[in-house]
């Protein structure tokens, strides 16, 4: 029984894989594109536009509480990766640096990172930082990009 389900539900998830990584190879293209024809535009022209990510004051306390702990400013890095149980998903890290190809959001000393490829499914949501029961960790939590998601908050499915 466990084998037929198997053999009947692998064409499904290998369609949702391909199309998962057609909406990444488009998103990436169009990415680089505008990342090239914007590169001499300056940061503050892209934090004034109406496609910010916006920090909560909830993740600007979190943050401001870490960055006390440790001797190096730290900056929150947003990114989104094929996977979850919606197709894509939130990916959070600590990170000291920027690369090229970032995008820098700042509110009260606080920045948060999202590379090119990244800020295309979150331009306009809101990251939060949230305490429960079961878990504690930033969140997006708007994401006018999505259409979608689990109830975690960890993943979500893009607008087409």
């Amino acid at each position: 029984m466990s084998r037929s389900l198997v053999k009947r539900f692998a064409p499904y998830l290998a369609g949702r894989i391909r199309e998962n990584h057609r909406l990444l190879n488009f998103y990436s293209v169009s990415a680089l594109k505008e990342a090239s024809s914007s590169s001499s535009s300056s940061q503050s022209d892209t934090s004034s536009s109406l496609e910010v990510v916006h920090l909560s004051d909830n993740c600007i306390r979190r943050m401001k509480e870490l960055q006390s702990s440790e001797p190096e400013k730290k900056l929150l890095r947003l990114g989104v990766e094929t996977g979850g149980c919606s197709g894509f998903q939130y990916v959070f890290e600590l990170d000291t640096k920027t690369n090229h190809d970032d995008r820098v959001f700042e509110k009260n000393g606080v920045k948060l990172v999202v590379d090119n490829v990244s800020y295309d499914f979150v331009k306009g949501a809101t990251v939060d930082y949230v305490e429960e029961l079961i878990r504690a960790a930033f969140v997006v939590a708007e994401n006018p990009a999505a259409v979608g998601g689990c109830s975690c908050k960890s993943s979500f499915m893009v607008k087409q």
